[in-house]
């Protein structure tokens, strides 16, 4: 699909309730989100256009369950291939295979598809619910103008132009000017480790390329990540040696005869894009400063093991969309948006320590240790559950909010599938034990969807996002309305 000309024709406006810095994905996921909401907003970017390349190459099942909701995921799925999970290979077995088969979802797969191809998606979305991009516009900084904050933006011209915003939201990536302006501290490490990436055409000949899956080959040469892409292209991603420049199609044969597959004979056919980089593993010290958010990048960057970092801004913006939507609307308190902080920079500081330990477990250098490495992994993989968590965590279906510890009974704050309840876009929805003719979908009211459930045991109330609220609700829906405030993820009361 071409990339998606849609921009913003009219001038920028002076006053908006959110600014949006930064259209990619998550920028452009949030845009999405409010405008379905109804929420005024102005969304730019520094570049001119979509960037191409594929960067992020992978949709875990949770974030199209959240794209699903706004209208984005079907035609993304239609665009990319199903991969059926993550396999971890010692260039002869398989140790470890999580396969996504039998995931609670309607996407038991994760979706290969380039960043180009899911901020070409969002972008049309966004162009057809009426919205679009300030495209050539560079954040330069902010100033309070009580309740809000007044932003100096650049124009294509190089004119400065002010907007004034109730809330801002840094979706800007690493080096986050939003971040920077609004003095959040950007903690953490960036390691030395130096890798080496390329997206390629391969022929294996008679051998084949083996697993449809994303595989981590161990070996005492070192790891090597292949991936199949769409188009029929794979990535490769490799440890490199320090002053490595981007390598070419006669270094990626070689790493994979060292790496990969023992015994295929792989050719690189074409070369598509090949580059090295740095993993830096941070977490901003708060995800919200008075009026001023930040989501995906902005907020965490981390290892790309597992294929984690797009899927969690994706994430991130599902959760503060509805919340500023409440917020804004007047149907919940000022309070509600600390929950954002709450809720997300856990799931964050979780997800950089989980990619860090296994970025240097993959990358180990001492041959006895990789071997000692190698066979625990294969025990694992024997043990009973330890796939199945494998497979649920990579796909981001374990991520919950409960604040009660873990037990066998949903909680408060426990991801719902939408295999239990049905989405409806970004309504609460009621689930209600199906005591009668089923009503799924049955639209009842424009901030709430009631459907039946057949087997359901207590009435559901299921928040915009995904999560639940509240179970055992009344079943009236008219009292459920009344009574949305209390089943709000507000700050617990201090007891001092």
């Amino acid at each position: 699909m071409p990339a998606s000309p849609i921009t913003t024709p009219t001038p920028l406006p002076p006053h908006t309730d959110v600014l949006i810095v930064g259209a990619g994905p998550v920028g452009l996921t949030l845009a999405a989100s409010l405008r379905q909401l109804g929420v005024d907003h102005v969304l730019i970017d520094r570049d001119t256009g979509v960037r191409t390349g594929s960067r992020a190459a992978a949709l875990q099942p949770r974030s199209l369950e959240y794209l699903d909701r706004i209208g984005v995921a079907e035609h993304l799925v239609a665009a990319g291939e199903w991969g059926r999970g993550f396999r971890v290979h010692d260039r002869e077995r398989t140790l470890l295979h999580a396969s996504y088969g039998d995931l609670d979802t309607p996407y038991p797969y994760v979706l290969l598809a380039s960043q180009q191809t899911t901020e070409e998606h969002l972008l049309r979305r966004l162009g057809k619910l009426g919205g679009g991009v300030h495209r050539g516009h560079r954040f330069l900084g902010c100033t309070p103008d009580f309740p809000g904050v007044s932003a100096v933006i650049a124009d294509p011209d190089g004119l400065l132009r002010s907007v004034s915003a109730r809330y801002l939201v840094g979706c800007d990536g690493l080096h986050s000017a939003v971040r920077t302006a609004a003095a959040i501290g950007f903690p953490g490490e960036a390691p030395e480790q130096l890798f080496a990436l390329a997206d390629v055409r391969l022929d294996a000949g008679a051998s084949g390329l083996g697993e449809d899956d994303t595989t981590f080959f161990l070996s005492s040469a070192g790891m090597l990540l292949l991936s199949p892409l769409a188009d029929g292209q794979h990535r490769i991603v490799t440890p490199a040696a320090p002053g490595s420049t981007a390598p070419d199609a006669a270094d990626i044969e070689r790493l994979i005869s060292e790496r990969g597959p023992a015994e295929a004979q792989i050719r690189v056919t074409a070369m598509m894009n090949a580059s090295t980089y740095r993993v830096q593993e941070r977490v901003a010290e708060r995800f919200r400063a008075g009026p001023v958010f930040l989501a995906g990048d902005a907020a965490h960057t981390h290892s790309p093991a597992g294929g984690q970092g797009m899927n969690t801004g994706i994430q991130d913006a599902g959760n503060l969309a509805w919340k500023l939507h409440a917020v804004l609307t007047g149907a919940a308190p000022a309070e509600l948006l600390d929950s954002y902080h709450d809720e997300r920079h856990p799931v964050a500081s979780e997800l950089v320590a989980f990619t860090s330990q296994f970025a240097r477990i993959a990358t180990l250098r001492d041959p006895a240790a990789g071997q000692r490495r190698n066979d625990l992994l294969a025990a694992a993989a024997a043990t009973s559950g330890i796939v199945d968590w494998v497979a649920a965590k990579l796909a981001q279906l374990d991520i919950s909010y409960a604040r009660e510890p873990d037990c066998d009974s949903l909680r408060v704050g426990d991801r719902i599938s939408p295999l239990t309840v049905p989405q409806a876009d970004l309504r609460w929805t009621l689930a209600l034990p199906d005591r009668s003719e089923p009503k799924d979908g049955r639209q009842w009211d424009t901030a709430l969807s009631v459907c039946h459930v057949p087997g359901l045991r207590t009435p559901l109330l299921v928040r915009p996002d995904g999560y639940l609220a509240a179970h055992g609700v009344p079943a009236e829906p008219a009292e459920v309305l009344s009574r949305l405030a209390q089943h709000l993820p507000l700050p617990v009361p201090s007891t001092r």
